[in-house]
Order: C-alpha cells, then structure tokens, then sequence
C-alpha cells in the first residue's frame, strides 16, 4: 500500500505529480483514502424530455451526431447534438478537447451522464460523461456512483470523476487481500463494525445504500479514534515520563494579595479553576492545562494566582505575550496587581536595548527576577533562568508549536504549562485539538460588567451614528472605529481606511475632537505612539485596522464601530467588541454594512446581536467555517479529516474518546496481544510525526 501512486495503471510520472501537488496523494494508500464527498444513483436513465432545471444530474441513453470545433485558441469549444427518441440536448467542451476529439462516434449508442443548464432558454450539458453504451450496461452493474472532488488542473490531465473511478476500480482490485485491519477484534465484535477491507471496498463502490452507510460508520469511528488514542497516549507518555515540579506551599506571597490586593470578589468559575491548578502544582506531575475565557472574564488574575504559588515555593515564572504592546500591557497589569508585595517583573521584547538585555539575563540568572514577561524575544537562546517552574502563554494560537518546545530547554526540568486562549473553542474541537491537554473554562464575568450592546446599522444611518459618537465623547468616553483590512485588497483597504480617517477629522473637527489612527503598515514606534496617545485620553477616536483585536485595555472606551463588518469572521468580531466593555459604564458595538449581504455573513451579524457568550459564537463559527480554518488547526495536522465531520459526529466522537480512554487505563502501553493492531496503527500514524505535546 505503500507504492508510490504513479506505478498504478492509467496514472504515469505526469498526473503522479499532480496528484501529489492538487490532492496531496502520494501512495497507493493515500488514493484508497481519498473518499468521495457524494453518491449518485446510476440506474435511473431519463428521457431527454423529462430533464428539469432542479435536477442536479441526468443520464440519458441515445446517440451524437454533428460533432463541431467552434472558435479559435484560447475560445475553441467543442460541441454535438445527443438524441434520443423524444428529443435532442447539445453536449459542450471547453476544456481537454484533445483527450475527447476523436473517441466519440456518429450513430453509436452511448450513456451520456451530467449536470444539465439552461443556455439560450436551451438545456445542454457542459463536460459530460460519455460511455458506449455496450460498455455501460458491463461496468454498472452496481447503481450507486462515488463522486470524487477533483481540480481544473487534474480535469485538463484528463483525471476527471468518470477517470478517478476508473483509477479506484484498478486500486480496489490490486489491494485485495494487502488492506491490514487497524481495529482490534474485540472492538470490531463490541461495535458491530465492518471489516477495513470491506469498508473501504464498500466506500468506493457501495453493494447497496446499507453497505454504504455501515462502510461510512466504520470509517468516521476509526479516525476519531486513532486521533484521541494518539493524543491520549501521548498524555500518558508525558505524564511516566516526566515528573513536574513540586509547589506544595500556598505561602506568604499568595495569603497577601489574596488578603490586600485582590480588586474583587473572585467569581465561582475562577476559584474553581485556581483550585485545578493548585491541585496539579502540587502533584508532582507536570501540569499542561489549557484555560478558557472569554473576553475580559478575569484569565490575567488566576494566571498572576499560579505565578505567586510559583515564587512561593522558590521558582520564576515567565509570561508569554503574542505582542509587544500586550507584553507591555501586562507589565502595567502585573505591577499595578503586585505593588507593595516586592514581586520582582521584568519585560523583555525584540526593542529591549542590548545594554538592559544584559541587566535582565543577570537578573534571570541569579534568581533575582520572579517574573519575566517577554514576546518572541523570551524564545531566543541566550535567555537563561535559574529555575523556570510555570511558563504561562496568552493566547495561544500567535505561538507555533515549535516555538512553545523551546521555552523548554530554559529549565533543567519540564516546566508548568498554561496556555490562556480568548478565542472560545467549541467542545468537540477542544477534544481533538488540545485531546492532550487538561481544560479549564471560566465562563462568568466579574461582578459589574454590563454586557456589550450590539447593534447593526447599513451606510444609511452614518449620521446617526456620527451623532451617538459625539454625545457619547461629550460624555467623557473614547471610541474605536475599526475598519478591515486583507492581503488581498491591502491597497484599496488602505484606501478605504485613509478616506475614513479623513471623513471623521471632517465631522470631528480639532481643537475639539482628537483622532488617532493606526495600521499595520505603519512603523512599530509610530503605532505606539499612537496607541499611547488613547490609552492617556489625548485622543477621543482610535481609527484603526484590527491590529487592536488582541488584549489593548483601555476601560474608557466604550463604543466600537466596526466598518464592512460583513467582511470579519466571526471569532475576529467577537475579539474586537471585547475591547469595549471593560468598564462599568454601558458599552456599545455598531456593526456597519453595506445592503447587500451574502447569507452567511448574515447569520455571522446575526449571531453578534444575539449572543455575547463566546462559546456560543465559537459553535456557530465551527458550522459555519468547519474546522480546518479555525485558527491554528490547519498547521496542526490534526484536522485533516478525511472522511470525520466534527459538527455532525460529535456523538461518534464522544464515544470514540471513551473508549479509548477506556482501553489505556486497562493497557496503557498497548501491550496486551488483542490491543496488537492498535499499537501498529499508532506506530504507522506516528512515525513522520513529532510529538509536540511533549511540550504542551
């Protein structure tokens, strides 16, 4: 299964590489996995004069003739009139011309299979399936048809569905009797689960709609459960094989702030949460937990908790920030948290000058410095600590993996691990992504909050909108306006967001009113400043591009204004109405569109009205997008599902992890003879694969 999947008949070095570059499929194994997203019933054939504009697909019986080329070069076509006893359909090619030219004959009987449109107020069928009708009524004896996705670059190699199917029936006949079962027998017996040959024969060419369904299930449950039997395995290795440290003292530094500095009543779900963590700091293991909150629901508090249980018992503790203003966001936080409690916190990021490197590097060393906070710049080599006992990262999907292992070579043993996310991710996510990690959600926000008030408003109410800002200003409130900004459209967004700027200097004129404004084009220095200029109240409006969408505070400001909000996903609006909201006073997100919205953007705006609970928006966003986009899955490699969908198998899922959960505790090695076949699936599934969670 292993061959290389140009040494299959009908493929060659040339579509072999397409293959590999459109498909990612390398290897006779990798063809055999690639399943079809559709079924279509092939023993129905219609008449010509019963074809309707609902019909997804037809398949007509009956004969060509007036074959043409049409046009020149790049507008050549090739079209024929297919008949049949109640009428005729033209049949058109725009693409592979040279591959069909030639193999279609006047008068001969064919089976001509395709999805019809109207052109002209007259049905034709552009790029059909075209079979002599002899051969058809050989090849089809099963009725139901895979549908395979396929690209523009493989239909011109001429790899389209009607060829893919052929390259499947070649595959399915080689591979009899070499497909391994991966599932134990007992797991096979307990689920009343197909055979993996069978399964993945009845995938390709389903006997019947039954066999299809059974070979389906059989599918979806063995991916979800080599993903959780991986990542709890991987748990278990971590936890034999490395002993954390001990932090068994709640000491002097804890009991004072707990008693002086605390700002307020701590909420159910964060005293529940600092309690996991005390109870995995004080075990002996090394803790890898990943906490949850929503916007502004109080993480920076439980994650200074965990650092003073740290200095407690004798260790540093650093944090770890996606940005430098959010790095230097919490500094302020921390220090103005501490003062008075002879905490010692230092801040280290790609601007800190060499000369106070050098100071803080000293300061590590000697054990001096309790609390380092640091963006990218903490991962570089040279920074050493005396004995690093909790690294805490903020949200976690800005650091890769592999940026998060090197924090590991700065302590002789492994370090605490905490990584704090604002972007909620839905439960089923949350089991296969971070499977491996232990999750702590606080879901309530601190007394006092008021929840955000979001409304939608399209162009035609700007002036109003203009006036709600003034009055809130003459309040003494600040405001963001946010505008969107992508890869794609970089200059003309530039464009909009400087026309923007300009409109509001227009309507909020100085002396009275003062606007900043910030982009990422701008240089570092230049944004601070900017940044700076709101944060001190020396400007009322903060125009900007959604660099503010991560962790700036600025309690004043009270109302965001989001321009295109149709164009931002949903997670991206939820993050920037965070900004508002941080205060006692009433907070307000305005979501600008323009009238025409696509459906889905719709439901996007919809949903930010409605809700304000992140977890709820999380499952939305996971319906709306699937799971590949969500943020850093994709590089993760965990979410290539193949045949799995989160959303609709969340039951198989959850069971799926149960028992595998099940299985370790009985066998955690995999050891015994019946969990044979499960051992030598990890091992094959393993053996191009890092383990990252030896990290966290």
């Amino acid at each position: 299964m292993e061959t290389p999947v140009e040494f299959l008949k009908g493929v060659g070095p040339k579509r072999a590489e397409l293959l590999k570059a459109e498909l990612e499929i390398h290897t006779f194994n990798d063809l055999l996995c690639y399943y079809p997203f559709r079924y279509i019933d092939r023993s129905r054939i219609y008449k010509i004069s019963e074809i309707e504009p609902d019909l997804a697909y037809v398949q007509l019986r009956g004969t060509v003739t007036n074959i043409r080329i049409i046009g020149e070069k790049r507008a050549r076509r090739m079209s024929a009139i297919f008949r049949d006893d109640t009428g005729e359909i033209e049949l058109v090619w725009f693409q592979g011309i040279k591959w069909i030219e030639g193999t279609i004959l006047p008068n001969v009987e064919y089976i001509v299979f395709g999805k019809p449109t109207i052109f002209n107020r007259r049905y034709n069928i552009a790029h059909p399936e075209v079979e002599r009708a002899d051969e058809f009524s050989k090849s089809n004896a099963q009725t139901l048809q895979g549908i395979y996705s396929t690209t523009e670059k493989l239909k011109n190699r001429g790899l389209n569905n009607k060829n893919l199917v052929k390259l499947m029936k070649e595959l399915v006949v080689l591979a009899q009797g070499r497909i391994a079962e991966t599932l134990s027998d007992e797991i096979l017996v307990k689920l009343g689960l197909m055979h993996r040959e069978e399964a993945l024969r009845n995938i390709h060419f389903p006997e019947d709609q039954g066999k299809l369904q059974r070979a389906q299930a059989r599918l979806k449950f063995e991916e979800l459960f080599f993903i959780q039997l991986s990542l709890l395995s991987d748990k278990l290795i971590r936890q034999q094989r490395i002993s954390g440290f001990l932090f068994p003292i709640v000491g002097e530094k804890v009991n004072r702030f707990y008693k002086e500095k605390l700002p307020f009543e701590l909420t159910d779900a964060q005293k529940n949460v600092i309690r996991e963590i005390r109870k995995d700091l004080g075990a002996g293991k090394q803790m890898n937990r990943l906490l949850q909150g929503d916007v502004g629901s109080g993480k920076t508090l439980v994650a200074l908790m965990s650092m003073l249980i740290a200095i407690d018992n004798g260790y540093q503790s650093c944090l770890m920030a996606p940005t430098e203003i959010l790095a230097n966001q919490h500094l302020i936080t921390l220090k103005k948290m501490t003062e008075g409690l002879d905490i010692n916190i230092g801040i280290l990021t790609g601007s800190t000058p060499a000369a106070k490197r050098k100071e803080l590097h000293a300061r590590l060393q000697s054990g001096e410095m309790n609390i380092l906070i640091g963006t990218h710049a903490l991962i570089e080599d040279p920074v050493l600590f005396k004995n690093l006992g909790l690294v805490i990262i903020d949200e976690q999907h800005r650091f890769g993996v592999a940026q998060r292992a090197k924090m590991w070579s700065k302590s002789n043993n492994a370090p605490h691990i905490l990584v704090m996310t604002a972007t909620p991710i839905p439960r089923t996510l949350a089991m296969t992504l971070y499977g491996d990690l232990d999750i702590s959600v606080i879901d309530q926000l601190p007394p006092g909050r008021k929840p955000v008030k979001t409304l939608l408003y399209t162009d035609a109410a700007r002036l109003k909108i203009f006036g709600f800002m003034k009055q809130k200003i003459q309040e003494g409130r600040q405001i963001y306006v946010v505008y969107p900004l992508i890869k794609e459209s970089e200059t003309l967004d530039l464009k909009h967001l400087m026309d923007g700027y300009e409109s509001i200097v227009r309507d909020f004129p100085p002396p009275e009113f003062a606007v900043s404004i910030v982009h990422g084009k701008m240089r570092p220095a230049d944004k601070d400043y900017e940044m700076q200029r709101f944060v001190k109240m020396q400007t009322q409006i903060m125009v900007s591009t959604t660099v503010i969408e991560v962790g700036v505070d600025v309690p004043n400001a009270s109302v965001m204004v989001i321009e295109n909000a149709e164009r931002f996903g949903l997670s991206q609006l939820h993050q920037l109405r965070g900004r508002v909201g941080r205060g006692a006073d009433q907070s307000y997100c305005l979501l600008m569109t323009g009238v025409k919205v696509s459906h889905e953007a719709r439901k996007r705006l919809e949903t930010m009205v409605e809700t304000n609970d992140g977890f709820k928006i999380a499952e939305v966003d996971l319906q709306l997008r699937g799971p590949g986009d969500l943020q850093g899955t994709r590089q993760s490699g965990i979410l290539d599902l193949k045949i799995a969908d989160l959303i609709r198998d969340e039951k198989i899922l959850k069971y799926a992890r149960s028992l595998a959960i099940e299985i370790l505790q009985n066998d955690p090695g995999l050891q015994l003879d019946k969990n044979r076949p499960l051992a030598r699936q990890l091992a094959v599934m393993k053996k191009d694969f890092v383990n990252w969670s030896l990290i966290s």
